[in-house]
Order: structure tokens, then C-alpha cells, then sequence
């Protein structure tokens, strides 16, 4: 019965590298996928491809294909991956780049075209947003993106054609290990079912470390056993759809019927409705058995007809934030920092500061659960010994945000005693705004450059 091999090499934009070159080298991989995009991320890539058109790909493609080529020469495997962000043409002909310095030849690099709707967005501006209900043109700030995310017909392609490795900008996560699967399986596109379970599979994997006991960990309760050297999953895909997550043997963590079930629940509204570019998933009567030491098979997922929407995100510049911090020591810190937050309200009346939104936190106090919850929390009467406060405002312009820092920073001198490590930033803060397009409105491409 034929078996396919699929390892995650990463779960998001930042994530570590060296258990993705361990799965590599030691985990007789068919493919390893490395799952890199957010929201914001693609928005922020493509910010950086407007400064030099040779940019706007993940920031780590450079350093992860380093080691992944390295590895690669002894262990060849098949990798699909969105670190091409913004920009998944340069970043295969970056990657064909040191494919040649280190001597690889034969190396078919594909790349996916068609998820971005920049220079069309105006067809689109009285589509609803999914987050308020009103049309997009209401919007107010300069727009950064407009991706959508495509699903696996891409890749399927560029397999198909003999890719080796595989980058795309924005696929919906899943999709990464729904292409290898449909390929290697010659499942159709109308296979609702079998594209179900391999969307499970996918969504499994898509966070990397997070199924193998990464996030899940909560010590005295849940505890996860060599938790600095987390192992990175691999899923066993059978014909059938069905599959055994496992990770390489002598890795910290662990792959748990608990593990599993957490990630299967991690960002779905809806286990019987989870909507996908390449189907409606369905995981309400998904089993998942322990079959041995970190080694959990899942099974009983399908799926049926796409809705025939691709969900696009739409980047803008909302906004900017302010902030300043400054902490407070010894028994009467609290007391201290709330005489340093009533100084900040008084400067920031006297000067004008001009905000739509302010907010002071007491970090160690109440700045995770606000008052309501954080009192019933805190032992009666018991004050913490160091307390650091924060406020944050959101400003429409730069130099009303820069105010904010300045003014904590100044309560060194001008403040209650004992004040320290202040620190004060501004951001340029990105936000997502979600319509739908029809799928019709997008044209997939694939291209090749060889090494």
C-alpha cells in the first residue's frame, strides 16, 4: 500500500530551523512543507517589494534554504513552501542562486503566480467586509495588499511538470500538503471526500511544533517532556486519506491523542464547516488513536464542494501606535505606578495629544484580564512587589504617537521614585480587511527556473 511521507519545517514567518533539517536528514521525507505567511505578513513583504522589486519574500528564505540545500545534496525530498510572500518569483530565482553556488545542478524550482489582486482591487471595492459587513471602499488608509488565497492547483501543476521545489505566495495553509497528497494520489478535484482528509492533514501540520506539544504545554497539568528540543511532525498519509502523525524518535515533545486534538480545534469556527479554497472540510466525527509512542492516527475527516470563493486579505496602514513602559519595585510599586499613570493622563490633556484610543495596563496586575477578572485572581490583599506599566494610544499621525513615549520616558525625572527601564516606540500598524472573490477572478500560473 502506498505511503507518503510529509514533514513540517515550519508553522510560521520566524520560526526556528534546525528540527526541519533533523526531518530532512533522518526522516526519509517525501516532501516537508514550511508554512511562513500571516495576514500581516504578506502585507508587510509586499511593503518591502515596493522599496527594491528583488525583495518581498520571507525574511529567513535565505538563511532556511542555507541549510535546506546543504541537507538536500545527501537527502533529497520535495519542497513545498509560501516563503515567496510578496514576491515568489524572486525568491526562485534566489533559490536557483545558491542551488548554483553550492554546485546543485538538475534542480527544477517552480514558482505560483495568481494569488495577488493588487492592481484589481478596484473591481472590488463594494464587496462586503467579512469583519464589519460594510463595503470595502469605506476603508481609509493607503491599501499595502491585496492576496488571495489560492488552493492547491498550483502546486498540483508544478508537480506535475517535475518540480522539486515549490513556492508560492499566498495558499491557504492547508493547501501545501493537499498538493503532494492529490498528486501522488491522483485525487480529482471533484474528490470531496479524500481532499477532506487531506485537509485535516494539512491543517495538522500547517503550525509545525504546535501538534508535537509546542503551545501545549502547561506545567503541573500538561507537561511536555524536552521541550527545548521540540521535534517537528511528520504525517504518514495513506491511500485511504487516513494518516499517523509521528516525529523523529530522540526529539523533545510528544504526539498525543490530546496534542492532536487541540491543533485539529486551533483557528476552526466551524468542524463541520471548515471552508477551504479546495473544500468545505468536514472534522465532526474525526477519531484520533494513540497506535504507539508518538504515534497518533486520525482518521474519519471528509469534505464536500467548495463554495467557489477565494476569502482575499486586504492589507492597509490603520494606523500608529505610541507606547512607553516604565517599571516600579518594592512594596509600594502599585501605588507608584498609579501615580505615574494619573501623571500621564494630566500631560497628555495639557499638551493635546490627539488619539482615537488609549490604554494603560499594569503589567503583572491586570493587563492580560483587565480589572473584572484579575481582582479575583490576586490573593486578598496582596500587592506585587514590581509592577510595569505600559500605555499605548492610537494615533493618526506620527509625531502625536512619538508623544507618547516621550512623556513616560520623562517620568524618570519628573515622576514617582524608583522609576526604570523605560523604553518608548512608535508602530505603523497594518490591518486586514477580509472580502470574497469569486474564484473565477483569479488566474493560477506556474513558471520554472532551473538550477
Amino acid at each position: 500500500m502506498k505511503q507518503i511521507r510529509i514533514g513540517s519545517g515550519a508553522g510560521y514567518a520566524g520560526d526556528r530551523i534546525e528540527p526541519a533539517i533533523d526531518l530532512i536528514r533522518r526522516g526519509e521525507l517525501d516532501y516537508i512543507i514550511f508554512e511562513c505567511l500571516a495576514e500581516r505578513t504578506i502585507s508587510i513583504a509586499q511593503k518591502k517589494k515596493r522599496e527594491n522589486p528583488n525583495l518581498g519574500y520571507n525574511d529567513l528564505l535565505e538563511d532556511r534554504f542555507d541549510a535546506i540545500l546543504d541537507a538536500w545534496k545527501e537527502h533529497p525530498v520535495k519542497v513545498i513552501t509560501n516563503m515567496g510572500a510578496a514576491n515568489p518569483k524572486a525568491a526562485a530565482e534566489k533559490c536557483r542562486q545558491m542551488a548554483r553556488e553550492k554546485g546543485i545542478q538538475k534542480l527544477s524550482i517552480a514558482w505560483v503566480s495568481g494569488d495577488d489582486l493588487g492592481d484589481r482591487l478596484g473591481e472590488y471595492l463594494g464587496n462586503a467586509v467579512m469583519e464589519t459587513g460594510r463595503p470595502l471602499g469605506e476603508i481609509h488608509g493607503e491599501v499595502l495588499s491585496a492576496n488571495g488565497y489560492i488552493g492547491a492547483q498550483g502546486i498540483v501543476e508544478a508537480l506535475t511538470q517535475g518540480a522539486d521545489i515549490v513556492i508560492t505566495g499566498r495558499v491557504a495553509d492547508p493547501s501545501l500538503v493537499v498538493g503532494p497528497l492529490a498528486y501522488e494520489f491522483g485525487w480529482s478535484w471533484e474528490d470531496y471526500h479524500h481532499l477532506g482528509k487531506a485537509t485535516l492533514v494539512g491543517h495538522l501540520l500547517e503550525c509545525a511544533g504546535q501538534v508535537t506539544g509546542g503551545y501545549f504545554a502547561d506545567p503541573g497539568y500538561k507537561d511536555v517532556p524536552q521541550l527545548w528540543d521540540l521535534g517537528f511532525p511528520i504525517a504518514i498519509v495513506e491511500e485511504s486519506g487516513d494518516a499517523t502523525i509521528t516525529k523523529l524518535e530522540g526529539t523533545g515533545g510528544m504526539v498525543t491523542e490530546d496534542t492532536v486534538k487541540e491543533q485539529m480545534l486551533y483557528e476552526i469556527q466551524d468542524p463541520a464547516s471548515y471552508f477551504t479554497p479546495d473544500v468545505i472540510a468536514d472534522f465532526s466525527a474525526i477519531q484520533a488513536q494513540q497506535v504507539g509512542k508518538d504515534q497518533v492516527r486520525v482518521s474519519g475527516a471528509t469534505g464536500r464542494e467548495p463554495n467557489g470563493f477565494f476569502k482575499t486579505s486586504v492589507g492597509y496602514h490603520d494606523c500608529y501606535i505610541g507606547e512607553g513602559q516604565i517599571s516600579y519595585g518594592g512594596s509600594n510599586a502599585l501605588a507608584k505606578a498609579e501615580l505615574a499613570k494619573e501623571v500621564l493622563e494630566h500631560r497628555f490633556a495639557r499638551i493635546g495629544l490627539e488619539y482615537s484610543e488609549i490604554r494603560y495596563d499594569f503589567i503583572g496586575v491586570n493587563s492580560l484580564y483587565r480589572d473584572a477578572i484579575s481582582e479575583h485572581l490576586q490573593p486578598q490583599g496582596a500587592l506585587p512587589a514590581e509592577v510595569r506599566l505600559r500605555v499605548a494610544a492610537r494615533c493618526a499621525d506620527w509625531k502625536q504617537a512619538q508623544k507618547v513615549g516621550n512623556e513616560v520616558e520623562a517620568l524618570y525625572t519628573n515622576g514617582p521614585s524608583g522609576g526604570g527601564g523605560a523604553v518608548k516606540a512608535v508602530k505603523d500598524i497594518i490591518s486586514i480587511a477580509s472580502i470574497l472573490i469569486p474564484r473565477e477572478g483569479f488566474s493560477i500560473g506556474v513558471h520554472f527556473v532551473e538550477a
